[in-house]
């Protein structure tokens, strides 16, 4: 595989959370600026990111944003909560399965977040999808911190 598109170790990808990544569109056109994951290089070029799970037992990527709210972002560079194979956007509460994406709980039941293809060898994750170019683990450079208040869901 191509040296380039090494993204981490699979043992540094974690099965209770997520590992954040970001990535750059090769087109450009292809990212939409109210998704919460989107950001901007210092060359202006606009910057995507990618959550990296284990909880399904492969690794999977996910673009990092909630498929309720697209402003929202499921990993605020702290790792996102995972828990018995789900992904948990925790603005909305919503629930998407880490093997696939797919929404099973909350606001956006039956959605199903875009997926971003990796692949596995040598103990290494690499990019396999052509559509991004890998920029480093972390987040996405932006302006201002995007989609980072939590609803209380006690009611308070």
């Amino acid at each position: 595989m191509d040296a380039d598109r090494r993204i981490a170790a699979v043992e540094e990808v974690p099965e209770d959370s997520t590992l954040l990544v970001t990535l750059r569109p090769v087109d450009a056109d292809d990212v939409d600026e109210g998704e919460g994951d989107v950001g901007e290089a210092e060359d202006g070029t606009p910057e995507a990111e990618a959550i990296l799970t284990r909880a399904a037992g492969e690794v999977r990527a996910f673009r990092n944003y909630c498929q309720h709210w697209t402003d929202v972002r499921l990993d605020k560079d702290d790792g996102a909560f995972v828990r018995d194979g789900e992904v948990f956007c925790q603005k909305h509460g919503a629930t998407f399965e880490a093997d696939g994406g797919y929404c099973n709980f909350g606001p956006c039941e039956g959605a199903v977040l875009e997926g971003v293809d990796v692949a596995v060898d040598g103990g290494d994750v690499y990019l396999a999808d052509d559509a991004y170019e890998f920029v480093r683990l972390g987040h996405a450079n932006r302006d201002g911190d995007s989609g980072d208040l939590r609803i209380d869901f006690t009611g308070n």
